[in-house]
């Protein structure tokens, strides 16, 4: 497996899912070994939950992470992770190799061209998605061209929802037949947190009343200004209401001058990044916990709330319309609208038989539909099936398809809500 992030290396959901799924493979009796980028103080190579992990340090060239240096970072991150992944190559037999997301296609290419190995591609997000449909800058067309190079070197493309692949097969102009629908896992078993961590959780954010949860990273699409902006109404309903609003990321100043700009300072507590030893007694402390996302391919912080026990008030867009059943594993409302967003949590707010009962159908409904050692079963059987393709393969698309991308200066390829335009 390639990944950008692997822990303690934890940016955001990618890094738990290849976290997850590399475990639960091991602990299925598969061979796994994880190359991914070092993290000062970390080993550079160790065997861990039954895992090798192999950690590339970076080169002398200093290229911050940052957005507007990001593909130089990206380059120069390729190099250092080919070589490690050619030097672990060499002392071991493998039989497919797994890239996750584009920030690794260099790599994964160059092994799949050098060892003669199946490629296998988890496409975790799109570029185009990820702006709304637009792709207004060099680099944002450019990491498109890079996903669609990964998709077309793959034997196999897996994504997380019928959405994605909807997405994928559309903005990256792949057949249906080449893409495989493998959903996130939750391990239930960290996400339940202890009668004293939730009522320590419930005395430090809540004041007596109502207690809303939301946890995640803080940027544009996640909608969270959309939360911030039902707080009013939801105060003048819900005497008492506190805010959680947990994470971290470059949209946090905005959302807290937000806050204070409408009187909430009281309100709404911005606690930072919490880690699973504090987050799963807090979602379930809190009486709803939102996801507002405008985009969410899959939507992996509903399935943690959910094991949590936190009843659930998520937007109906992307993957997350697959997970929550309105009104029967939680509420749902359109994306960017505040006001719905307010009347969905009060629906929960208002009668908690009724919070109680949507939140202990989603806990049951995550045990049953998505426990890690299914998915990694799934994956599993999708690298079989990309070994005897890969007997085949050369582009593995039909006669006359595209060699390169057509990628129009700010062309719309995907309204918000998910329309084709």
């Amino acid at each position: 497996m390639l990944s950008w992030e692997y822990p303690p290396v934890v940016v955001g959901g990618l890094g738990r899912h290849v976290h997850a799924l590399a475990t639960a493979l091991a602990a299925a009796g598969h061979e796994v070994t994880v190359v991914t980028r070092h993290a000062e103080g970390a080993a550079v190579t160790e065997h861990t939950e039954g895992v090798r992990v192999v950690r590339a340090p970076e080169d002398p060239p200093a290229f911050p992470l940052a957005t507007p240096s990001l593909l130089a970072w990206t380059m120069a991150f390729n190099h250092t992770l080919t070589r490690a992944a050619l030097r672990v190559a060499e002392r071991g037999d493998f039989d497919v190799i797994h890239a996750h997301d584009w920030l690794v296609t260099h790599t994964a290419v160059t092994l799949k061209e050098h060892l003669g190995l199946p490629l296998v591609a988890t496409i975790h997000a799109t570029e185009a998605g990820r702006h709304q449909g637009w792709l207004p800058g060099e680099m944002n067309r450019c990491i498109h061209t890079v996903e669609w190079w990964l998709v077309r070197e793959a034997c196999r493309v897996l994504v997380c929802s019928g959405y994605m692949k909807w997405e994928v097969c559309r903005l990256l102009e792949l057949p249906p037949s080449r893409v495989e629908v493998i959903p996130n896992g939750v391990d239930g078993r960290l996400w339940r947190a202890s009668a004293r961590a939730v009522a320590a959780a419930r005395s430090r954010f809540a004041n007596g009343g109502p207690l809303i949860g939301y946890a995640g990273r803080l940027v544009y699409e996640k909608g969270v200004q959309h939360l911030v902006g039902a707080v009013p109404r939801l105060r003048a309903t819900h005497p008492g209401l506190r805010v959680v609003i947990a994470g971290d990321g470059p949209y946090r100043h905005e959302l807290q001058e937000e806050a204070g700009r409408l009187g909430l300072t009281d309100e709404v507590s911005f606690p930072g990044f919490l880690g699973v030893s504090e987050l799963p007694a807090v979602l379930a402390a809190t009486n709803a916990t939102v996801v507002p996302s405008l985009y969410e391919p899959f939507g992996m912080v509903a399935l943690e709330a959910a094991a949590a026990g936190a009843p659930l008030a998520v937007a109906a867009t992307g993957g997350l319309a697959e997970i929550v059943e309105p009104g029967v594993t939680g509420v749902t409302f359109p994306h960017s609208d505040p006001d719905a967003l307010a009347e969905a949590v009060d629906s929960l707010l208002a009668d908690r038989m009724f919070a109680r009962r949507v939140a202990r159908r989603a806990r049951t409904m995550v045990s049953q539909r998505y426990s890690w050692a299914q998915i990694a079963a799934r994956t599993a059987t999708a690298y079989a099936t990309a070994g005897r393709d890969a007997t085949r393969y050369e582009t593995g698309l039909p006669a006359g398809s595209p060699r390169r991308p057509v990628v129009p200066e700010g062309n719309l390829l995907l309204a918000a809500d998910g329309a084709a335009t």
